[in-house]
């Protein structure tokens, strides 16, 4: 199972990622006080299917036909533990993410795992852990990542955006018909119904995947 996921910090070479259980992965960031991002991202050399949440050993017991994703944490080691800062999820249609942690170091922390907890006397003073967990879209609907982690959500915002008319663009555009001009010619018009049918499937692949967009041809 080694080799689905990948972390690295700028300026250093990636870090392994080791199984801790069936649904949990963690690994270890050295010198951690001093780092400003971490990229987090499904290497694909091994693929993670859309509704077991892995493959080969591990994640055998998870929920089947229910969309996985990976949620990121981190932490710094103290003498009780320390609980977990969650930064934010991965998955296919996702996969990878930028994080902002140059201050978490410095705020309190709110999420445990038990699992997790048990790997952390393998690291060392001054180091971080970075903690992947797979869970379904319910259980982290509504969870929010530690202030400042994220980066800037306006780029990701205008990008949905653009895909969502685009797709609006093309799917009305091939039910667009002519009818006689009053005034002389012809004029392009789109039926009402083109509207309504995009909305429903739009809506429901939505509903089921919120990133599905990501992948859409637009072109």
């Amino acid at each position: 199972m080694s080799g689905i996921f990948g972390v690295i910090v700028s300026g250093r070479t990636p870090i392994e990622v080791v199984p801790v259980s069936d649904t949990e992965f963690t690994c270890e960031i050295v010198n951690a006080d001093a780092i400003n991002h971490v990229v987090v991202f499904l290497t694909g050399a091994q693929p993670f299917p859309d509704g077991i949440g892995g493959s080969g050993d591990h994640f055998q017991n998870f929920p089947p036909k229910k969309t996985q994703f990976i949620s990121v944490y981190i932490r710094w080691p103290t003498q009780d533990g320390g609980n977990w800062h969650y930064l934010g999820f991965i998955c296919n249609e996702k996969p990878s993410a930028i994080y902002k942690v140059a201050q978490l170091h410095k705020s309190d922390a709110s999420h445990s795992f038990s699992q997790f907890d048990n790997q952390m006397q393998l690291y060392s003073s001054g180091s971080a852990q970075i903690g992947i967990n797979a869970e379904s879209l319910s259980d982290i609907t509504g969870r929010q990542a530690a202030d400042g982690t994220q980066a800037s959500q306006q780029s990701t915002l205008v990008e949905f955006a653009e895909k969502m008319i685009r797709n609006l663009i093309n799917h009305t555009e091939s039910f667009s018909v002519r009818l006689p001009n009053p005034s002389g010619g012809s004029l392009e018009y789109i039926p009402v119904s083109a509207f309504q049918s995009w909305y429903n499937s739009f809506s429901r692949r939505f509903q089921a995947n919120p990133y599905f967009w990501r992948s859409l041809n637009n072109s």
